[in-house]
């Protein structure tokens, strides 16, 4: 029977990387495809990010592929306009997708495209896992004329489960967690602190643990990114730290991310890179990004390892024989990648 997967192209070149991607995955095991409009899309369409409909297709779905949203078309300040993002929010929300995993692994063809030494570069692979439901983008926010306020709220239990997420996903790597938190400054991240070591010291000792800070922690992986192996933190720190980590692989594009929660619920799985309207309709965006999600998918949802690790072999194959998007210092277009990778798996 084939496997049923919600796709959401979204915006700006989420179209254009999505439909190669497809391409791939069809060639990889019996899947069926179903599109349905989100973000900036679905606001010209629905005037709304997220539809009810939406949400029961990829409710309904085994799993759900996201493309990009956003785009200066639906930039406002205005508190009670629809936004893009809140089609994402919302959607990991009722999915119950409260673990975003995103992992930094340095192809060797292209640590020249990185701002970083080679020798910084060597080895590193990396994995941070974020939490998504709690914090501050999900707080109470207030707006008046003269202020504004965004609460940052975590619960005990939003805080176990990431622990559990990270310390469990270690096991299988190197065995050793990084908490970030700024627990000099925030109450928030007092509680994260003594949350994980309990966390820790009554069900994963074997595991090593190190305490972190965020700004620290952002320093270390320029400088040092081989030390690293599970960084677990919170909504926000995470979001800023693994977009700064995507540059130790040469470029935003080429980071891939898997939102998973329970096992019994589908996973959503997207490129970290954004919509990039300034070259959308142009058949140039690099959509390795999304075919590396679309690995994480085949793994994750489906458990077809040797799937994925084929589709990752021949993204680092294409990369080795000299693939060059130009966000990687080449011109090659999104149809040349699709045909370099499409070789490779053959």
């Amino acid at each position: 029977m084939a496997h049923a997967i919600a796709v959401l192209p979204g915006d700006g070149i989420g179209p254009e990387i999505t439909a190669p991607t497809l391409e791939i995955l069809g060639e990889l095991g019996d899947f069926t495809f179903t599109e349905h409009p989100f973000g900036g899309a679905s606001i010209d369409l629905h005037g709304t990010a997220l539809t009810d409909e939406t949400t029961a297709a990829c409710k309904a779905s085994e799993s759900v592929l996201l493309a990009a949203v956003g785009g200066p078309k639906w930039d406002t300040t205005d508190p009670n306009a629809p936004r893009p993002e809140q089609g994402l929010l919302g959607l990991r929300k009722e999915l119950g997708l409260f673990s975003n995993l995103r992992p930094v692994r340095p192809v060797p063809a292209l640590y020249d495209a990185s701002a970083l030494k080679r020798e910084v570069l060597d080895g590193t692979d990396l994995l941070v896992v974020r939490e998504l439901t709690g914090g501050i983008y999900f707080g109470e926010k207030t707006r008046t004329a003269t202020d504004a306020s965004d609460l940052c709220h975590y619960t005990v239990a939003e805080v176990e489960r990431i622990a559990r997420s990270a310390f469990e996903t270690a096991r299988k790597r190197r065995n050793l967690v990084h908490s970030v938190d700024k627990a000099n400054v925030m109450e928030t991240s007092r509680q994260w602190r003594e949350v994980v070591h309990r966390i820790h010291a009554e069900e994963y000792s074997d595991v090593e643990l190190r305490d972190q800070l965020v700004d620290s922690c952002a320093m270390e992986l320029i400088a040092r990114p081989t030390q690293f192996d599970v960084i677990v933190t919170e909504n926000l720190f995470g979001d800023i730290l693994s977009d700064a980590a995507a540059m130790l692989s040469g470029s935003l594009g080429m980071l891939p991310s898997a939102s998973i929660g329970d096992p019994s619920q589908p996973g959503m799985f997207e490129p970290v890179h954004g919509s990039a309207p300034d070259i959308a309709g142009q058949g140039i965006a690099n959509p390795l990004a999304m075919f590396l999600s679309a690995a994480m998918m085949l793994r994750y949802d489906f458990g077809l390892e040797a799937e994925a690790t084929a589709l990752e072999s021949a993204v680092d194959g294409a990369l080795g024989d000299g693939l060059r998007t130009g966000d990687l210092g080449g011109k090659a277009t999104t149809a040349e990648a699709l045909a370099a990778v499409r070789s490779r798996l053959k």
